[in-house]
């Protein structure tokens, strides 16, 4: 991975840890995933419309069939980490997510993309899955969890964080081929596919429109702060893809892991720094193996 590919892993990986503490605090629900989408939508339509005015109109079935497909994919990630959320800790759901989501990533894109990864590499996605082991609390998650009700909420974070792993796995994967065989522009790619998923939220948040309006009122500005941190996190790893194999950039996003460590002992009060040290420095010591491997 080239460093300049590597700079924008490590920009993304601190704007996704930013935006999802903030959607961590938001506590929203599928009126706060309309209210988001509308707000990205919105603020990125000039950019959009100039990218994709002449590409457009030269696109076939392929093209439309992966902007429809990451939609959908997106569009199940969001409301199910929007769901672990709700039922756990951010330290678990977290570093589950993001552990599960760059391992099939990775390894979907070894088999489906056609890439390859040097033993250097292999080790250094080990080291990123183990530090983000160690950050969410490694053993003691298990042990601490002494009571029934608190041993639910760590089995619902880690059940919803592998489920939110899961679609980002489906999304990357998608996303990388849009990117990188199809050749779709990262802005127009972004751009589109939350036009696609715009209609596809307002079933589930509209159905009871007094509520939309009160969570609007009540979460329009975290809203607004994630549709311009979340839509320019991914671009940038968007535009990593294209410099890097996506076997390589998937893990070397869990940096934001390291971010998160952080951020989530000052504004949430979350414990366990020593682990955290630990495997942020596992995180470290694994994006340099991907960098080099």
């Amino acid at each position: 991975m080239s460093l300049t590919a590597l700079a924008l892993v490590i920009a993304a990986a601190l704007l996704h840890a930013l935006w999802n503490v903030v959607a961590k605090k938001a506590g929203g629900d599928a009126r706060f995933s309309l209210l988001l989408t509308a707000f990205q939508v919105l603020l990125w339509s000039p950019l959009g419309l100039w990218v994709g005015w002449e590409a457009v109109p030269h696109w076939g079935v392929a093209e439309w069939a992966a902007v429809v497909a990451s939609a959908v994919a997106n569009l199940v990630y969001f409301h199910t980490l929007l769901r672990g959320y709700a039922r756990s800790d951010l330290t678990v759901v977290y570093p589950v997510a993001r552990g599960t989501g760059p391992l099939l990533a990775s390894l979907g894109a070894l088999v489906l993309l056609d890439e390859s990864m040097g033993w250097l590499g292999a080790v250094g996605l080990l080291l990123v899955i183990g530090g983000i082991f160690l950050v969410a609390g490694g053993t003691s998650v298990w042990t601490k969890a002494h009571d029934a009700a608190q041993r639910r909420r760590v089995f619902a974070g880690v059940g919803w964080g592998a489920a939110t792993g899961l679609c980002i796995a489906a999304y990357t994967l998608v996303d990388g081929y849009a990117i990188k065989v199809l050749a779709i522009q990262p802005v127009l790619f972004i751009f589109l596919c939350n036009v696609v998923r715009l209609p596809m939220h307002m079933p589930a948040a509209l159905h009871d429109r007094a509520a939309f309006v009160e969570a609007a009122r009540a979460q329009w500005r975290h809203a607004l702060l994630i549709a311009v941190m979340a839509p320019l996190a991914y671009l940038l790893v968007l535009y990593a893809v294209q410099m890097a194999p996506v076997s390589h950039v998937a893990p070397a996003r869990e940096m934001s892991m390291l971010f998160a460590a952080l951020l989530g002992g000052k504004l949430l009060g979350e414990s366990d720094r020593g682990l955290r040290i630990a495997g942020a420095l596992c995180i470290g010591l694994g994006v340099a193996g991907l960098a080099l491997g």
